[in-house]
């Protein structure tokens, strides 16, 4: 049996069960997230938001990376943006919770806040300079009194005349 096949089943199979699991958790967490509208009926609505704020994010954070396994499931790839969108919800998560807790330092905070900035600088960039976006040609505007081509014309003819 060649190694890059072996290579491939192997990954296929992990793949698979975390993405199981991955199902799973997200699952249980909408539960959780259901079952924790008690607390804001019943106890205070402060703590009660807290807890649904953090529940809520969480989920999110599970089906961003339930999205990125399965893209890698499906194309061999991971995306960056993928990556990127996780770990910013991951932060957006903390700060969250540190607010509501109010057991971070401002220094934290900012440090978080620094941290989701070069994030989304970081997401901005890849969606910019992606090798997807290099391969396909945005298509050119048409001018006033010029009708659109559709169809094989367009591939075919590719500059409008007027």
């Amino acid at each position: 049996m060649d190694s890059i096949k072996l290579f491939k089943q192997v990954t296929d199979a992990i793949t698979t069960v975390i993405l199981y699991i991955l199902l799973l958790a997200l699952i249980v967490g909408m539960a959780k997230t259901l079952l924790e509208i008690r607390f804001i009926i019943f106890e205070s609505l402060e703590s009660g938001f807290n807890n649904m704020v953090t529940s809520v994010l969480t989920v999110f954070i599970v089906i961003d990376l339930f999205k990125a396994f399965v893209d890698y499931h499906e194309h061999d790839r991971i995306k960056l943006t993928d990556i990127t969108d996780a770990t910013i919800l991951i932060v957006l998560r903390e700060i969250a919770v540190g607010l509501y807790s109010q057991k971070f330092g401002y220094e934290f905070i900012l440090s978080l806040a620094a941290l989701l900035l070069v994030l989304g600088i970081m997401r901005v960039l890849a969606v910019r300079y992606s090798p997807a976006a290099k391969s396909q040609s945005p298509a050119p505007l048409k001018e006033e009194g010029q009708t659109s081509k559709t169809g094989l014309t367009t591939l075919l003819d590719p500059v409008q005349t007027t």
